[in-house]
Parts: C-alpha cells; structure tokens; sequence
C-alpha cells in the first residue's frame, strides 16, 4: 500500500469519526462527507471550485473558491485555524473565508 493512500485513509478515517463524536453523524453519512472534504480540498488546489456548505445559521450558501498559489494574494502572517475548519480563498469576495468540515453539502464538477 502506498503511503500517500495509507495517509489519505487515516485523514478520512479521522476526520469521519471526529464527525459522529462532535456532530452526532452515522459512520456511513460521515464517510460520505470526509471524503468529500478530501476531494474538495485537492480540487480547490488546481481550479477554482463551486460548492455548497451549511453556515452556522443554517442557511445554504454557494461559494467559488480556491488555494492556487497564482490566484490567492501573498500572505503577511499565518493563522492557527481550527482542525475541523476547512480555509479558502473566496473567489467573488477576493478574501479569506472558512467554513465546517462538517456542513460540506456539495461539490459542483466542472
């Protein structure tokens, strides 16, 4: 087993019981969500994203973002952001923007 894999499964595997512990989430409904962080956060890498989280207020909200280096402005300083809080840079609103890991509702393949 490659070791990229191995640390891609134990990402998930964590990130997934974090959310039955914290959220109350089946194993199966908090599968389905790790993964799909794992695969939001290599896409939001390469291309700017389209996709859909839960706010705190329960509302849907639809972002555009992404994490390439030629897009995303230079940074002055780092912040220590919370594990379970997914950053990126916000597309529309030219800032920096974070929301759960756990309200990641969709992902929208372009």
């Amino acid at each position: 087993m490659s070791t990229n894999f191995r640390n891609q499964m134990k990402e998930v595997m964590s990130l997934a019981w974090s959310f039955v512990k914290r959220n109350g989430f089946s194993m199966s409904e908090a599968l389905k969500v790790a993964w799909a962080n794992l695969k939001l956060k290599a896409v939001l890498r390469k291309k700017v994203v389209e996709f859909f989280f839960k706010k705190t207020d329960g509302m849907l909200r639809q972002a555009f973002g992404t994490l390439m280096s030629d897009r995303v402005p230079e940074t002055k300083g780092t912040k220590k952001t919370a594990d379970n809080c997914q950053v990126y840079f916000d597309c529309e609103k030219e800032e920096w923007r974070c929301f759960k890991k756990c309200n990641l509702v969709k992902i929208v393949e372009r």
